[in-house]
């Protein structure tokens, strides 16, 4: 229920949730947490080498701008961003899932045919959250992001919300409540196309609109830039119908001088900026309509992909060169892909690595894309386990957690040891921690603690790895005295309902061949394995997976890795309009950054592959060049 102060707050929303039991405000949790870059893109050579960065950014970087994208739950993102981006953002687009039951599939393309991928489980878990409740838990959601959104812009940005017929009349009283009433401006009625086939069925009118709300974060002092739509035919040859001595069309104009006097000039239609744009467009078709007339270039399959022309229309309107442009359930990406070619720095963040996946390779098309770099939100996963176990401290909340995880794997719990947590067969196990990567000074600890133990096998269960850890476990597995298997945690063990009914898979494998000569090194992808395939629950898309080679979306490669961030010096991905993917990479052929090798000694280079789901697996290679 309300506080009791509430009768002083005057009219708002009341939603289940918008209130705790004590009356106070259901805020957002502040948190900030830390952001791991797991991949840097485009950046140049000399860059790279004025400064070896860790993983992650440092409050206050120096050198170059790099805009981010960032996988991950975008209320903990957008509050890890308060410190260093509060107040400093110009404008932030969102366009939110806005429909219950809404179908949040995708369409992924297998080979040379189109299949359709279901959400992942922590996508599903997030929109459970979302609609689970009705219209309480998506209006506590819609708020809680709202609010943070508002201490991210600065004193002259905007803020437009993307929303359906469903929920835009309760997300703008919402708004009004965070921004002020004075300062939402305007509803954008966006009408994108004639009613036709399936929509024009049935005994109701045709919904043929979306809405935009648009707020501001201070009235009067926001960026606003004017923007003007051409004369129709039909206006032009109505009011500039006279033509002068040289062919130039105009309308006579009756004016009136200081003093009072008539006189007529000519206002010519090379002068005239045009029809100056209303809150209602009509003149922007959806993206899946561009294929009617055109196949659109742009159009990436992505269920919820808006059209870069609507996208521009924003951009320009309310943002300058240069200013910072974010969007916080990015999707396809049209908002960065649109800021790129702008002129405008950007931060992009989605729940899907599916969407991730799509945004990264659609930037990549853009023809001198400015450097980027690939984020995760490195606690994501702690923060739903901490939530988990409630009040209980963090050395019990670490506890259940390990428990939790080992019932998954059906293995039974042990005491006594640092890492060792539970034993299963004849492998004894440890499950890795949930805020960073099992790295191969945690393996040689587990190791240590099963020699002491006298145990020769364990399998480590982890969230992510470091990168290569892989390959050196296999290595060492030749000839120590511990067998170790690495197996990833999956995503669905965030549900119950999987308790008993999952499986956990080792990592994905990867068979690359390399050849060297004169300073070249050519690298050729002989076979790739996707372990988890057994956890794909849709038919359609076993069966129409041909070859290994169907499973790669994307790889890239870095030249010179120096265990610090994947530098992405060179890559190859499949495109709807070339399928076709390329096995091949030659260092020669490399974007700049990367290295045709005119020095003799012994390098390190880092191998990624993006698989069909978004999932991605490494491989390090060593080489030596004499």
């Amino acid at each position: 229920m309300p506080g009791k102060n509430n009768k002083d707050r005057g009219t708002e929303l009341i939603w289940q949730g918008k209130y705790r039991e004590d009356g106070t405000l259901n805020l957002p949790e502040r948190v900030s947490w830390p952001f791991q870059t797991i991949e840097t893109v485009n950046e140049s050579k000399a860059d790279r080498e004025r400064k070896q960065r860790p993983l992650g950014f440092e409050k206050k970087e120096s050198g170059p701008w790099r805009n981010r994208l960032i996988w991950g739950d975008n209320k903990y993102i957008m509050s890890s961003l308060l410190n260093e981006f509060a107040g400093k953002i110009n404008l932030i687009y969102i366009d939110p899932p806005f429909a219950t039951g809404a179908d949040f599939s995708y369409k992924v393309d297998v080979g040379n045919e189109e299949v359709t991928k279901e959400p992942s489980m922590i996508e599903e878990v997030a929109y459970r959250d979302t609609w689970g409740k009705g219209m309480d838990s998506y209006l506590q959601m819609i708020y809680e992001r709202l609010i943070l959104m508002k201490e991210l812009l600065s004193n002259q940005g905007s803020l437009f919300v993307h929303l359906g017929v469903q929920v835009n009349h309760y997300v703008r009283v919402v708004l009004e409540e965070i921004f002020g009433k004075n300062n939402v401006i305007d509803e954008i009625i966006w009408s994108y196309g004639t009613p036709s086939g399936g929509r024009a069925a049935g005994n109701k009118l045709i919904k043929a609109h979306e809405y935009i709300l648009y707020a501001v974060k201070q009235y009067g002092s926001h960026i606003y830039n004017k923007e003007f739509l051409p004369y129709s035919e039909k206006y032009i040859s109505e009011r500039f119908c006279k033509v002068d001595e040289e062919g130039k069309r105009y309308q006579p104009r009756k004016r009136i001088d200081s003093d009072g006097n008539v006189f007529y000039d000519k206002q010519y239609l090379d002068n005239a900026k045009g029809v100056p744009l209303s809150t209602v467009w009509t003149d922007i078709v959806q993206t899946y309509s561009l294929h009617l007339i055109k196949r659109a270039e742009e159009e990436t399959g992505f269920p919820t992909q808006k059209p870069e022309a609507l996208l521009t229309r924003i951009i320009n309107l309310a943002s300058n060169k240069n200013d910072l442009v974010a969007d916080f359930f990015c999707g396809s990406g049209t908002t960065g892909a649109v800021a790129e070619k702008l002129g405008r720095r950007w931060i992009m963040a989605d729940l899907s690595r599916f969407a991730i996946q799509i945004t990264r390779k659609r930037l990549l098309q853009i023809e001198n894309c400015s450097p980027f770099v690939v984020q995760n939100l490195g606690k994501y996963e702690r923060q739903y386990w901490y939530n988990a176990f409630g009040s209980t401290s963090a050395e019990g909340k670490s506890k259940e957690y390990q428990k939790t995880i080992l019932s998954f794997y059906r293995a039974e719990p042990v005491k006594g040891y640092q890492f060792i947590h539970g034993i299963k067969g004849k492998s004894v196990v440890s499950v890795g921690e949930l805020d960073v990567p099992v790295t191969l000074e945690q393996v040689d600890n587990i190791i240590k603690e099963c020699i002491k133990a006298r145990q020769d096998r364990v399998d480590i269960l982890g969230w992510e790895f470091e990168m290569g850890l892989d390959v050196e476990i296999e290595k060492r597995n030749k000839t120590a005295p511990v067998k170790v298997r690495l197996l990833r945690i999956p995503k669905e063990v965030m549900d119950p309902k999987y308790a008993g009914k999952i499986e956990f898979y080792d990592l994905g494998a990867l068979e690359l061949e390399t050849s060297i000569k004169d300073g070249n090194v050519l690298i050729e992808i002989k076979s790739f394995y996707i372990p988890h395939l057994e956890l794909v629950k849709e038919e359609e898309v076993r069966a129409k997976i041909k070859h290994w080679q169907d499973y790669i979306d994307y790889w890239a490669v870095d030249w010179n890795y120096r265990d610090d961030t994947f530098h992405n010096e060179w890559q190859e991905f499949r495109t709807r309009k070339n399928p076709k993917l390329n096995l091949k990479a030659n260092s020669r052929d490399s974007a700049e950054g990367a290295r045709y090798y005119k020095e003799p000694g012994e390098y390190k280079i880092m191998v990624k592959v993006i698989d069909i789901f978004g999932n991605d697996t490494t491989r390090l290679l060593e080489v030596k060049i004499k």
